[in-house]
């Protein structure tokens, strides 16, 4: 989730919370006030009454134009003393000057006489709750809404125009490549955070410029200084290996050693081309024809393995093209096709399938690799000579730096790798 939606969800969810706590104290408040004053009439209404009573004058007729109303009860005095206190409640009522049922708010008191207790019930209509809460509903639904939509509209404003910086470090960011070229950061902002985050975003990024082109400096370093003496020990070996005066056993034993020192030299290759992947330092790329790639390397490996007599067939469903670095595509379909010929058995079979979006290179086997580490550096699943255990790795890293995905599988005896662009 964005970050933009993540806070506009919280300010939406917490709005919603208090305005609904307001509009409940808000209802409450106003039926509170309305009661107060009601009430307050009430009282004072049969106080009147009350006086009138005692002092023997004329009780107003029930019918005198007015919406307040009473009636007057004798009670007992267990009654009295047991009711007392005045009391207040909301009951619907016969009014009839209206002719009708209306909600109306009642006040019941109990005062001595000379004769007894009497009980006063004094009532006036009130307003309709229930409409009253419907009124409320009505226009807090519409106050809710204007005001949750002119928040979201300001907080969107706000968001945008404070993050504005923080979008312009994504892009740049996005838009960075190491090794490309270091363009330094140019955003102007009054956000201590922001200056903050910037200062730490541009000292990496010189930080891993550096490191970068420290790297490639060693890896350069290393190819140059570590193949040139490899060379010479294979020369003198080769030179040594003419000497007539050497025995059988010595022979044999020089033999061994060459092909040490070839195995080491095809490794150190293979490893320094791993870390210069890993690294993207084969970041131009061109658009590959696979077809032309299998059909050359078909031919080459045919000549160097035509003593296994293995069987090879290329079926070209459809042209295929990659996006990717011209060299790590030879490299790509060159090692499929190679570790297919160095991992087959004599009369065995090569099978190479190029469809629209993937193509397959599959040859015969005995049984099947650990899928889960057949792309690690130096997995074997049995020894081959001139093996290094890191062409499947190569193809791998070959993969992942291009957004290429590999499969392998064992099926009706034949070990399948599939490559889907």
């Amino acid at each position: 989730m964005k970050l933009f939606h993540n806070v506009m969800l919280h300010v939406s969810v917490a709005s919603v919370f208090i305005m609904t706590a307001w509009a409940v104290f808000f209802y409450w408040a106003i039926i509170d006030e309305v009661n107060d004053e009601v009430d307050d009439s009430l009282e004072d209404y049969s106080e009147s009454l009350i006086i009138r009573y005692l002092n023997g004058e004329d009780m107003p007729s029930l019918n005198n134009g007015s919406n307040n109303q009473f009636y007057m009860y004798d009670v007992s005095q267990e009654y009295a003393e047991t009711y007392s206190q005045i009391s207040y409640r909301d009951e619907m009522v016969y009014i009839d000057e209206k002719l009708e049922y209306e909600p109306a708010r009642i006040l019941m008191t109990i005062f001595k006489t000379d004769t007894g207790y009497k009980e006063l019930v004094v009532y006036t209509p009130t307003i309709d709750k229930l409409d009253l809460q419907r009124s409320i509903l009505g226009w807090i639904v519409a106050l809710y809404a204007g005001i949750l939509l002119i928040l979201l509209l300001l907080n969107v404003w706000i968001f945008r125009r404070n993050m504005k910086p923080l979008y312009v470090l994504l892009s740049w960011f996005n838009n960075y490549k190491i090794g490309s070229g270091y363009k330094p950061l140019s955003n102007k902002t009054k956000i201590t955070e922001f200056k903050e985050l910037y200062h730490a975003v541009t000292m990496s990024a010189q930080r891993n410029e550096k490191l970068y082109e420290q790297q490639k400096m060693f890896i350069g370093n290393a190819s140059h200084e570590m193949q040139t003496p490899l060379a010479i020990c294979l020369n003198r070996l080769e030179m040594l290996m003419e000497d007539e005066n050497l025995t059988e056993k010595q022979m044999e034993e020089i033999a061994k050693t060459h092909q040490t020192l070839e195995n080491i030299t095809r490794m150190n290759k293979s490893l320094l081309l791993l870390c210069k992947i890993e690294n993207g330092q084969y970041a131009d790329v061109k658009e590959v024809s696979v077809n032309s790639l299998v059909r050359q390397y078909v031919d080459t490996f045919n000549d160097v393995y035509s003593y296994k007599n293995i069987t090879v067939k290329v079926t070209e469903m459809s042209s295929l093209s990659m996006q990717i670095n011209e060299s790590l595509a030879i490299i790509l379909v060159s090692n499929l096709l190679k570790n297919a010929y160095l991992h087959n058995c004599e009369n065995g079979k090569i099978d190479v399938v190029i469809s629209e979006k993937d193509f397959t290179v599959s040859n015969t086997g005995e049984s099947a690799l650990d899928s889960s580490k057949i792309f690690t550096r130096f997995y074997q699943g049995s020894k081959k000579e001139g093996s290094t255990g890191l062409g499947l790795a190569l193809i791998h890293t070959i993969c992942r730096a291009n957004n290429i995905s590999i499969s392998y599988e064992f099926r009706d005896k034949m070990h399948v790798f599939k490559v889907s662009l």
